[in-house]
């Protein structure tokens, strides 16, 4: 599988990027700085080229080896969940709230860390199929996106060396190990997809507070399941 040269035909063009995002807004994603974000990262570079025509669906696209990219929806509402205030004001992110590290489990095609570089100082990602890592990487340099560090590593163990992070955004759902709450920031935030009854998936927004971690249901979801060891 080759990465795509960098682009915009027919399908992959601002106005269909622009259509995109009036969905999104439809679905209830009013953040701007998440939808400016998702608009000026190119997620048709982010597939196989012969599925190009089909990246800014509202869908979520095979990348080989049984994953998938996620739906721009999914990654939208990740990216908006850990970016509210900590101090309860919803509108923070809008007047210039930046995070600092962010540690991504899954970096998958590369698109959720590319979107979450626009936002945040330093992103670390891990992947634990080390041909998804290669070309993620590839396409990250491409893209001169400079600001993520990815790693080919099994994600349960966190990435400890660059502890605290101040997000940290889990894309694949199962349970979740008690390491990734270690490595959290007083104030930090966890967005995942959390194994619920009947083998469904929920994306739960788990915030540190000095009084322990909070927990918030953003609703039913189905990711790829959260596997240990290394591909």
């Amino acid at each position: 599988m080759m990465v795509s040269s960098i682009r915009g035909i027919g399908m992959t063009s601002d106005g269909t990027r622009r259509r995109l995002i009036k969905q999104l807004r439809g679905l209830g994603i009013d953040n701007q700085v998440v939808l400016d974000a998702i608009v000026a990262t190119p997620r048709h570079l982010f597939v196989d080229e012969a599925l190009s025509s089909r990246a800014y669906e509202n869908s979520a696209l095979p990348i080989g080896r049984g994953q998938t990219i996620s739906q721009p929806w999914v990654v939208a509402m990740m990216t908006d969940a850990v970016l509210r205030s900590n101090s309860g004001d919803d509108n923070a992110a809008e007047t210039g709230r930046r995070l600092h590290k962010v540690l991504e489990i899954g970096t998958g095609s590369g698109y959720q860390a590319a979107v979450l570089a626009r936002l945040a100082d330093k992103v670390f990602t891990t992947e634990r199929i080390g041909e998804l890592s290669r070309l993620a990487k590839q396409r990250l340099h491409a893209l001169k996106i400079h600001n993520v560090y990815a790693r080919h590593l099994d994600g349960l163990a966190g990435w400890p060396g660059q502890a605290p992070f101040d997000a940290i955004v889990v894309t694949a759902g199962g349970h979740l190990p008690e390491a990734l709450f270690d490595q959290l920031a007083e104030g930090g935030v966890l967005v995942a997809p959390v194994a619920a009854e009947h083998d469904r998936q929920h994306l739960i927004r788990f915030e540190r507070t000095a009084e322990g971690i909070e927990r918030e249901d953003l609703g039913e979801v189905s990711f790829v399941p959260l596997l240990e060891g290394l591909d």
